[in-house]
């Protein structure tokens, strides 16, 4: 079965960083395409970023690129957000997100529409606060 496990959730100051890690199992990572996703409490869950494992192309949304990045160490199965100058507003659940790629999906793959990735996480709380 596919296994997704979030870590690197804590508590941080406002600009600080942290390091999240998504662990993939029972998938071949070059056959998916893995999202990063969040949500904040009484709000919908909005895409963070976006590797097609297969190609490495990265997608990110636009207010976030600055600070965020994204990547993978394909040995360890696992994939990496990097998240710089945090602030209050990204506080809320970092869920990590797989889909299987095809060429029909890879538009709502790569617009990181929640509905489109049919493999998820538990989740990582993520506060940012003074």
């Amino acid at each position: 079965q596919v296994q997704l496990v979030e870590s690197g959730g804590s508590l941080v100051q406002p600009g600080g960083t942290l390091r999240l890690s998504c662990a993939a199992s029972g998938l071949t990572l070059d056959d998916y395409t893995i999202g990063w996703f969040r949500q904040a409490p009484g709000k919908e869950r909005e895409g963070v970023s976006c590797i097609s494992t297969g190609d490495g192309r990265i997608y990110y949304k636009d207010f976030l690129a600055s600070r965020f990045t994204i990547s993978r160490d394909n040995a360890e199965n696992t994939i990496y957000l990097q998240m710089n100058n945090l602030k209050p507003e990204d506080t809320g659940v970092y869920y990590c997100a797989a889909a299987r790629e095809s060429p029909t999906r890879r538009t709502a793959l790569a617009g990181l529409v929640v509905s489109e990735y049919e493999y998820w996480g538990q989740g990582t709380q993520v506060t940012v606060s003074s």
